[in-house]
Order: structure tokens, then sequence, then C-alpha cells
């Protein structure tokens, strides 16, 4: 399905928390209101025009200039019926969700998804992306005593971790850039 149909599927059932579309570009996504997202989510996993069953992943941007933080969901439709037609008939889309940096709040759909929970978590961990209602949100690849995210573009590098000290790629001692 073309994502020109996604979308004017996603419009006419949920109006205004189908935010803004971007159909031109090899990503083309719809963006969704995070308070409306798991909804969305279902529809997309369980209408029969669509059937988006598989949570390829979750990318997590810094939009440090907006104040915001995004959650792009790649989404996609694999046939189940007959693996002969796995390649004509496999379709993608991708939703993007917003949330203020200050609160960064967006509710989870490992329910939609299972492969969510982990996707999830590293979103989490590495950006500080909170995903209300997820069942494990813990840290998934840093350590437990870590602070802060280091995927966000104001964090500021450690000189050391628990008497470790702290080296670059380049054997900086002072990462500052």
């Amino acid at each position: 399905m073309a994502p020109e149909e996604v979308c004017k599927l996603l419009k006419d059932q949920f109006g205004e928390a189908i935010e803004d579309t971007v159909l031109q570009g090899s990503h083309p996504y719809a963006r969704v209101a995070a308070d409306r997202w798991p909804e969305v989510a279902l529809f997309l996993r369980d209408d029969p025009r669509l059937k988006f069953n598989l949570l390829r992943c979750i990318s997590s941007l810094d939009l440090l200039a907006d104040e915001k933080f995004a959650c792009i969901y790649d989404l996609c439709h694999v046939p189940t019926d007959r693996p002969a037609e796995l390649k004509t008939k496999t379709y993608v889309f991708a939703v993007r969700v917003l949330t203020e940096r200050s609160d960064a709040k967006i509710p989870t759909v490992c329910h939609v998804w299972p492969a969510a929970d982990w996707h999830e978590r590293e979103a989490y961990d590495l950006m500080g992306i909170t995903f209300t209602g997820h069942p494990n949100l813990t840290r998934i690849l840093c350590a437990d005593g870590w602070v802060g995210h280091p995927l966000r573009k104001d964090y500021e590098f450690p000189l050391e971790f628990e008497g470790i000290p702290a080296t670059t790629e380049f054997e900086l001692t002072n990462p500052r850039h």
C-alpha cells in the first residue's frame, strides 16, 4: 500500500490526531499526537487494509532547537500466508511521535508490537524518553548507575565512571568538543 493511501486512512479515522504527513523523500511518515499513539498503533496493526504486523525499529531523535524529542516507528506489513509473495506484497511506513524535552513521555506500544519492549528501553536509556505503561522500563545498555542519557545533544561526557577514567576513541581525557 502506498504511503499516500496509509495517510488518507489515518486522517479519515483519526482526524486531528494526525498532526502532519510527509510523503516526499525516501522515508514517508505520518506524525501522530502522542496521547493518541496507542490507539493509532492498534489501528495500523489490526485494520485489514493495513496489517502492519512488524515493528522493524524505533529510532529516537533529539530536536534540541525545538526543545523536543521524536520517536520514529518503522513499520512493515509482511504477508504471512505465502512466502513466495513476500517481495511483492511487503510494504513499509513510518510514524513519528513528538514529545517535549522537559517532560519526555510517550505511551508504550509494547502491547501492540512485542518488539517495542527493547526498542523503547533503548530510547529510554540513551535519550531519556519515558514510555508510560511500559512493563519494565529499565536501562538496557548503560550501567544502572550511569548518570544521564548519552545520545542527547546536550549530554556532558563524564570524565570518569565508578573510579574508571574515561577517554574517547582518540584517547582524549577531556572530551569537550
